[in-house]
């Protein structure tokens, strides 16, 4: 299978991940911000996490990662596609029913409210969710050992080190709230976990 068909995806996937974060960021850029926890840690995740995902996009525009390549097969190819398109799916998703409630990095906001309801009425963190089937979905199209798996990667070390401090800023902020919307939902597999 030609690797163009990867680099395409790739490419239309970047793209929409971008222009969704670029339009609600807009959104919210007038929202004062109560509390903020960017601290060096946050720093470093976010800096590793956009690694990740500069990555494929340097493996589509050179061969700086070509050792690494292997033959793209059709099995594969699709289910990689389906995985990138649900994966969006559910990032739109995530992103509408948090409308101005929603930030990149970790912020309390002004007149921030505890978002329960569309995906959040099942799933805590859908948007991480979101950003590990669009991974799982790019590692399973590039045929590339170095530029497939890299925002996976990334993705992981930032969900499993920042998870547990948005809890406690959520707990914090929301107390009994947030106590007893953690008791009904899970956090990253509806039902799961």
């Amino acid at each position: 299978m030609n690797p163009w068909f990867a680099k395409t995806g790739i490419l239309l996937g970047s793209t929409a991940i971008v222009v969704i974060r670029v339009m609600y960021r807009l959104r919210c850029r007038n929202v004062v911000v109560v509390k903020n926890r960017m601290g060096r840690l946050e720093v470093a995740l976010m800096a590793f996490a956009s690694i990740g995902f500069v990555v494929p996009l340097l493996w589509v525009a050179s061969s700086v990662f070509e050792i690494a390549d292997y033959s793209l097969h059709p099995v594969p190819f699709i289910s990689g596609i389906l995985c990138l398109v649900l994966g969006l799916l559910l990032f739109v998703w995530s992103h509408m029913a948090l409308g101005t409630n929603w930030s990149v990095t970790l912020k309390v906001q002004e007149g921030h409210e505890l978002v329960t309801r569309g995906i959040y009425c099942c799933v805590r963190h859908p948007m991480y969710l979101a950003l590990m089937l669009y991974s799982v979905g790019q590692a399973l199209v590039v045929p590339n050992w170095v530029a497939g798996p890299s925002c996976g990667i990334a993705m992981t070390i930032l969900f499993a080190l920042r998870m547990g401090v948005e809890e406690r800023m959520m707990l914090e902020h929301f107390g009994k709230d947030y106590e007893e919307y953690v008791t009904r939902t899970k956090r990253l597999v509806p039902g799961i976990w």
